[in-house]
């Protein structure tokens, strides 16, 4: 398994969670963490896909915009949930 393949599968796995986190306990907040996360890491193998080339600088802003907003509501549930 490649390095990209990697990236979407953990994408998958917190994406997964999340809708976990949803159905199971009603935690629509840990639940946004996990799926911005996942989020994060399906748009950071995106950038290295050879077909999006063209999209490359807009995918990386994505990307950055998706691990700050994880970063800020990690930090909101650790102030608010604990």
């Amino acid at each position: 398994m490649g390095a990209i393949n990697r990236q979407y599968l953990f994408g998958l796995i917190f994406i997964i969670f999340g809708g976990y986190q949803i159905f199971n306990n009603h935690d629509y907040l840990e639940s946004s963490v996990y799926m911005l996360a996942g989020l994060s890491f399906a748009f950071n193998a995106a950038t290295s896909e050879p077909k999006l080339i063209a999209y490359k600088k807009v995918l990386v802003m994505i990307t950055w915009a998706l691990i700050i907003a994880t970063g800020i509501m990690f930090l909101y549930l650790l102030q608010f949930k604990l």
